[in-house]
């Protein structure tokens, strides 16, 4: 291989550059991401985090959906293969913390552990399936991808019935009615594969929700919300219909007849019990309806529960449909149908605030930390876990505003790739955590963007003169436009100002690749979008 020369940056002595398009010499770790350049591959762990919370459903900008899925799909695979407990356990963790924006890639792992491992793992991740598939949704959508890959046998049909019978009995009537069908599958269709009693034990107080599930009975010891349910059914009359939501607060709005969905007097009737997540997905049809109107008793009832932080996290209200929410409701627009909207100022503020507080608490570090968000094309697509203008860039942005609320001392920029060795390709923000974050969001949108240089921070710290204690580099890896490697100018960074500067890569797709090199310590690659990513980040930082 020809040896590289050295050249200087200004302001910087005797940098071994090497361009990204080429491996650094005698690195044999080194794999060519999507771009074309050369960057680290992530380890299988990291990898599955990263699929687990991500998700592969809208692709890459390199890389399809059906292809991200099947490398995501390997990774799973050579993981139960290395330690199956370790990677059920690790599921179980990312569903019940709520991690992720979305449950899904958690159950496409679990029903990869549930066929294609030993025996031992195929039990354990049977024996989990209720921590994971936790709703009505979840356990079709569980049912639907299992069949996939494998046939009915014993093993599935006696956990299909424990689903339903290891609840209590609220629970499961909450269940069997307010997701009664999903996927293609209803609750009848799954008794009918499982067969709870021939195997699997059912419960007394169990026994008169599958009855009426089976055979739509409805008996004395039926449970109340069963019962309750049949009768919002079967009601003409609204006044009724009101009376039974007001004694009963698990009524939810998907047990509501269509024809009562557009009455005002129907929703203020769920509003105080309505589900956090419904919530903030019916903001907009609240504020059509004129159920919240400025100066009312029931806009001050929704700004009560969207800044409970409390009730966020117990609700595992992820931080992603928080900003979908804010993005949606700020339109004055629903995604779909025909509702128009004004929006009210105060719920995009306790939006604003409700996203800050579906983060684990963040200790601040006191360091001086440089905020680097990549906002190059391939950041630019497409959206998040298939959420409507939630790209890698934007969400990258309110991300490190989370770092940016919590630290004192940090300095904010956006990067992408140069010409002709000036610093173009950099721009400092000017946007500070003290801005609502639609307002941050649009600026970064905004932005013009090219290729990817995720070397860039570094060398605008030593062109700058700038003391960095830590680099904070939001990202999808796939860097190429550079003429030095991103570990390259770090070194050079660290040689220059005597600093041991630490560089924690946030990756922003579900993709193999990190610009984090595995042999350095003051090194560190995460996920980005976890719910404990801010904290990771902090607890790194103070080593």
């Amino acid at each position: 291989m020809k040896k590289k020369s050295k050249k200087t940056y200004k302001g910087v002595i005797n940098i071994k550059k090497t361009p990204q398009s080429e491996p650094i010499p005698f690195r044999n770790d080194m794999a060519k991401n999507n771009a074309g350049g050369f960057v680290f591959e992530a380890e299988k762990w990291a990898k599955l985090q990263r699929f687990l919370i991500i998700g592969s459903e809208c692709g890459t900008y390199y890389v399809k959906e059906k292809e991200l899925t099947k490398d995501n799909a390997k990774t799973v695979l050579h993981c139960i293969a290395e330690d199956g407990k370790r990677v059920v356990d690790t599921i179980v963790n990312v569903s019940i913390a709520g991690k992720a924006p979305k449950n899904d890639p958690t159950i496409f792992a679990l029903a990869l552990c549930a066929s294609f491992s030993n025996i031992e793992t195929r039990k354990y991740a049977f024996k989990n399936l209720n921590k994971v598939c936790r709703t009505g949704t979840h356990f079709f959508k569980f049912l639907n991808i299992i069949e996939d890959f494998r046939g009915w046998g014993r093993s599935l049909q006696n956990a299909t019935a424990r689903w339903y019978t290891e609840k209590e009995p609220d629970n499961l009537a909450l269940q069997v009615v307010k997701y009664r069908q999903r996927e293609g599958w209803t609750h009848r269709d799954a008794l009918r594969k499982s067969k709870p009693g021939a195997k699997v034990i059912v419960p007394e107080n169990i026994n008169p929700i599958l009855k009426w599930v089976t055979k739509n009975e409805v008996e004395k010891n039926t449970p109340k919300l069963i019962r309750d349910f049949v009768k919002l059914q079967a009601s003409k009359d609204k006044k009724e219909v009101i009376e039974i939501i007001k004694n009963n607060d698990a009524i939810t709005w998907e047990m509501i007849p269509t024809n009562f969905l557009t009455d005002k007097d129907v929703w203020n009737a769920m509003l105080p019990n309505i589900p956090m997540t419904a919530l903030l997905r019916n903001l907009g049809r609240l504020t059509y309806l004129s159920v919240i109107h400025p100066l009312s008793e029931s806009l001050n009832i929704v700004l009560k529960r969207l800044n409970d932080k409390e009730a966020t996290i117990k609700a595992r209200i992820h931080p992603l449909s928080v900003l979908l929410a804010m993005n949606v409701y700020k339109t004055g627009k629903g995604m779909k149908g025909t509702l128009n909207w004004v929006p009210e100022g105060r719920i995009l503020d306790a939006l604003n605030n409700m996203f800050y507080n579906a983060f684990d608490t963040v200790e601040p570090t006191g360091k001086r930390i440089l905020l680097a968000l990549d906002v190059s094309g391939s950041m630019s697509s497409p959206d998040i876990a298939n959420m409507p203008g939630i790209t890698p860039r934007v969400g990258s942005a309110a991300m490190a505003m989370v770092t940016a609320k919590t630290e004192s001392n940090w300095h904010i920029i956006g990067f992408t790739n140069y010409n002709n060795n000036n610093f173009k390709g950099i721009t400092p923000l000017e946007i500070t955590p003290n801005q609502r974050l639609d307002d941050v969001l649009k600026v970064i949108d905004d932005l013009p963007f090219a290729g990817t240089d995720c070397a860039l921070p570094m060398l605008y710290a030593t062109e700058n003169n700038i003391d960095v204690d830590a680099f904070i580099i939001y990202t999808d890896s796939e860097t190429w436009a550079g003429n030095i490697h991103p570990v390259q100018a770090l070194k050079a960074y660290r040689k220059k100002t005597g600093i041991n500067a630490k560089l924690i890569v946030v990756g922003m797709v579900a993709n193999d690749f990190t610009i984090a090199d595995p042999e350095d310590p003051g090194m560190l690659d995460v996920v980005g979008f976890s719910t404990d990513t801010p904290q990771l980040i902090s607890e790194f930082i103070k080593l």
